[in-house]
């Protein structure tokens, strides 16, 4: 590798990012082993139909579904960054990220913590439990890769140097988030007549947008957990050893 092109592969990769990414080593297997866990979930969905197929809203009712085609096209982005070496797809990769990953942090916990009191309250009447692997899949194994993007694939997150309104802006996307879901909820049920997960049908109008509150407020610790673990793992940049590291990484 030249001296040019070693200046450039060193630009791209802030100081405090622990590992290559883009790169067509462990990003990229990253981001494919993802790639085909999200396929054998949407597999699932065409191959085992039920009522929320011919539905208005298709399984998109689901915020697990929806969840899942953000990281879907957020780990596509990462692949194809990997692939191409493209900083731009990168760049796209990890305001994605932004979204995905508390997201679907926020999935795994509302999923699994409902279905530990009662799994009806997430599984409409009539429709068997999923097997277990099928259910790591759709419940767990996303939130588990976008946690380890996040955290070792990624620039320092969410903005170089830290935007300091980061836990302002998180909060707004939580809560526009949360009543774009409720909106949407409404409209399928005004056309279905049924809601995705039966706890939205044992609550009233207003235990409904208390619910969606708690979500976006959890969405928000979600993500504000997730900026400390990072500065936990990699350091907070401009400080001590941070600083004095990208000088290096600068100057190499």
């Amino acid at each position: 590798m030249s001296a040019s092109k070693t200046s450039e592969k060193l630009s791209w990769r802030h100081p405090l990012q622990r590992l290559d990414s883009p790169s067509k080593g462990f990003s990229g297997v990253v981001h494919v082993v993802g790639l085909l866990s999200f396929y054998t979930s949407f597999k699932y969905l065409v191959d085992h139909p039920n009522i929320m197929n011919d539905s208005y809203g298709w399984h998109l009712q689901y915020l697990t579904i929806i969840g899942l085609s953000i990281s879907t096209v957020c780990f596509l982005f990462g692949l194809f960054a990997d692939i191409t070496s493209s900083h731009t797809l990168f760049t796209l990769k990890n305001y994605l990220a932004l979204i995905a990953a508390p997201i679907e942090i926020l999935i795994s916990i509302l999923y699994w913590g409902l279905r530990a009191i009662d799994p009806a309250l997430v599984l409409p009447p009539g429709l068997p439990l999923l097997p277990p692997f099928t259910d790591l899949t759709f419940h767990l194994s996303p939130s588990l890769l976008l946690t380890l993007d996040t955290l070792l694939l990624s620039p320092p997150w969410p903005s170089s140097p830290v935007n300091p309104n980061a836990s302002l802006l998180t909060f707004l996307t939580s809560t526009l988030f949360a009543f774009a879901y409720w909106f949407w909820i409404e409209l399928c049920y005004s056309k279905n007549g049924f809601y995705p997960y039966p706890i939205f049908g044992l609550l009233g109008t207003w235990q409904r947008v208390g619910l969606f509150v708690l979500s976006g407020v959890t969405m928000w610790v979600v993500g504000s957990v997730l900026r400390g673990i990072y500065a936990c793992v990699n350091g907070v940049e401009g400080f001590g050893e941070e600083k004095g590291r990208g000088a290096k990484v600068k100057q190499g």
